[in-house]
């Protein structure tokens, strides 16, 4: 997939491109069925497919104070999107300047700039000044400028509407599987394995620390988890998200204990992708007893990921 920085950027128009619309945090079930129609239509026209999206999060500019947490940083959302056969993304630079734009000149803007065929956008899609810009809007804009807008139905998971906002409150509350059927994969964070306190060595279980840049880290708690370094295939461990209240920590680590793989990985680029909550975090009243429910929590572990299907994407 080629992805290009601004239409300042573009240096030769795609043909006939069929647009999808919107911010795509997350690249949910919802956001999947709009790209389906997007290359779909694409492909009926001999045309090319396209995502036109922003960067940063346009509420991280406009709307600063509501502290949004995403789902995914820009390359993990470049990678969801390209997985999906997507031909082109176009990533706008979103600023003050941005913001401020009337909704016909940014309509203008981005007919001008790719004259497309179609764009895609979901039913609660705004855009421009305000976010004052409607649906009905753009498509009045599309009668004058030679544009098809297609406004794509609402995907439904146990009868509620799949989207951003309502994944991260299952994240936070550990409700990690009821978010992957609403993502249709694992949700996944990334970072490097870093140096920790080293406690899981000398108690029989290693860890590796996990320094991330993602922002949405699901709730306190104990995960059976795969864990993939690089390009190799993913491994399974025990995942540990908390404070290590037994040893009176008061810093939030996350940490995998790798169970069919023991080689030192630190400094390593490692993605680690949530199954299944195990339990809540406690505090034990002997470093023995910890062992004892560290490994009962391996043996959950095993059994939990024995049973995963592969059905849902390691992307």
């Amino acid at each position: 997939m080629k992805i290009v920085r601004g239409l300042r950027n573009l240096d030769i128009k795609p043909v006939n491109p069929a647009v999808a619309l919107g911010n795509f945090d997350g690249v949910h079930a919802g956001h999947q069925f709009i790209l389906e129609k997007v290359i779909k239509r694409a492909r009926a026209i001999g045309g090319t497919s396209v995502v036109y999206t922003f960067e940063p999060h346009p509420l991280k500019i406009v709307a600063p104070h509501k502290d949004i947490s995403l789902l995914t940083v820009f390359k993990k959302k470049m990678e969801l999107i390209a997985s999906f056969g997507v031909d082109m993304t176009i990533c706008a630079d979103f600023n003050r300047n941005f913001a401020r734009m009337h909704p016909r000149d940014f309509a203008k803007k981005l007919s001008d700039g790719l004259q497309m065929d179609t764009v895609f956008v979901g039913l609660d899609y705004s855009f421009g000044q305000g976010a004052t810009g409607t649906i009905e809007y753009l498509a009045k804009m599309g009668d004058e400028l030679g544009f098809n807008v297609d406004p794509v139905d609402t995907v439904l998971v146990a009868g509620e509407r799949v989207s951003s906002s309502s994944i991260r409150e299952l994240l936070q509350r550990g409700e990690v599987t009821e978010a992957a059927k609403r993502l249709n994969r694992h949700y996944s964070i990334a970072g490097k394995v870093v140096t920790g306190y080293q406690r899981g060595r000398a108690i029989g279980y290693p860890t590796a620390n996990l320094d991330t840049p993602y922002e949405v880290i699901p709730a306190v708690g104990v995960y059976a988890v795969f864990v993939k370094v690089a390009d190799e295939k993913p491994a399974t461990a025990v995942v540990n998200i908390g404070y290590n209240p037994t040893f009176d920590r008061n810093d939030l680590v996350v940490e995998a204990h790798l169970l069919d793989r023991n080689d030192d990985i630190y400094g390593a680029e490692v993605e680690i992708y949530f199954v299944q909550r195990i339990r809540d975090e406690i505090r034990f009243g002997s470093v023995e007893e910890l062992k004892e429910r560290i490994g009962q929590d391996v043996v959950a572990a095993k059994s939990i990921l024995s049973k995963e299907s592969g059905a849902l994407l390691f992307s």
